[in-house]
């Protein structure tokens, strides 16, 4: 993800307009994503957990606060498909990607989709919205926990449920 594009877009997210029109996680999710990775929902993903892979595309930091339970961690900033894949999944594999709201995963999800992966899912609403439905995270040890990274304060309005954390 070292384009850049993708930089612009990572550091505008972080530091434009969320205190202004977006009402509405869709609003958000619409300006920010071009949505050609169909969104899964947190509680589809809760009925399927065990049978897909669960990628998380936040950074480090993020990922050891809290995930969801067998996630595995690819990244964002330096996410790339050799480390990724090989020599986890097959191409026909369902993979679920995520991150604090489902716009760095759509663009990690794009490029697993680039290369021939046929099964490929944005979770909508990202970690936050799978802990808004109050469903289980662990954190770095594998302990449940109700901390959740919350990216910036403006990103935070959307985590309803769970202790907000902004550094580890």
């Amino acid at each position: 993800m070292n384009s850049s594009k993708h930089y612009v877009l990572y550091i505008w997210l972080l530091f434009s307009t969320f205190g202004t029109a977006q009402d509405s996680l869709k609003e958000v999710l619409k300006t920010y994503n071009e949505e050609h990775i169909p969104y899964i929902s947190a509680a589809k993903l809760f009925s399927i957990r065990n049978r897909v892979h669960i990628l998380d595309a936040r950074e480090k930091e993020e990922f050891n606060v809290s995930h969801i339970q067998n996630a595995i961690h690819v990244g964002y900033e330096n996410f790339t498909l050799k480390t990724a894949v090989q020599p986890y999944f097959q191409k026909n594999d369902t993979l679920v990607v995520y991150c604090s709201l489902g716009v760095r995963s759509e663009d990690v999800s794009e490029q697993f989709k680039k290369v021939g992966f046929t099964h490929v899912l944005n979770l909508y609403g990202g970690i936050f919205e799978w802990k808004n439905h109050n469903y289980p995270i662990v954190n770095s040890k594998g302990q449940t926990t109700d901390s959740v990274h919350a990216f910036s304060k403006q990103w935070a309005k959307w985590l309803h449920n769970g202790k907000k954390v902004y550094s580890n």
